[in-house]
C-alpha cells in the first residue's frame, strides 16, 4: 500500500508500525540491520539528522519499498547522469581567518 511521506516524523511512525506488525523488539531490528538501537529509536522518534544511508538498509530489513514520484520533465537529466555519472568534486584548500586560500 502506497502511503504519502510528508515528514521525518511520518517516516518513524511507518517504520515502527513495521516493525510492531513483524513482533520485532527495537534491538533486533537494529542488529540485523546492522545499526545502532538508538539509531532505531531515533528514526522512530523522527529526528531530522539521521543518515539516509542507514535509514534505507531499516527499511529494506523491514521490506518497505521506499519509491519517489520523479516529475518528467527530470528523467531525461535522470538517465544522463545515471549513464554518465558526476563529475567528482574539487578538493577545497585550507582557508585562513580572511576567508583567503593559504599558500
Amino acid at each position: 500500500m502506497g502511503k504519502p511521506l510528508q515528514s521525518v516524523a511520518d517516516l518513524g511512525l511507518i517504520v515502527r508500525a513495521v516493525r510492531k506488525s513483524q513482533n520485532l523488539r527495537l534491538d533486533d531490528l537494529a542488529g540485523s540491520a546492522g545499526v545502532g538501537h538508538v539509531f532505531v529509536r531515533d528514526v522512530e522518534h523522527g529526528k531530522e539528522t539521521v543518515q539516509l544511508g542507514k535509514v534505507l538498509r531499516l527499511l529494506e530489513e523491514l521490506g518497505v519499498e521506499l519509491t519517489l514520484n520523479v516529475p518528467t520533465e527530470a528523467i531525461p537529466h535522470l538517465q544522463r547522469l545515471k549513464a554518465n555519472g558526476l563529475r567528482p568534486l574539487k578538493s577545497r584548500s585550507p582557508a585562513n581567518k580572511d576567508g583567503k586560500n593559504q599558500q
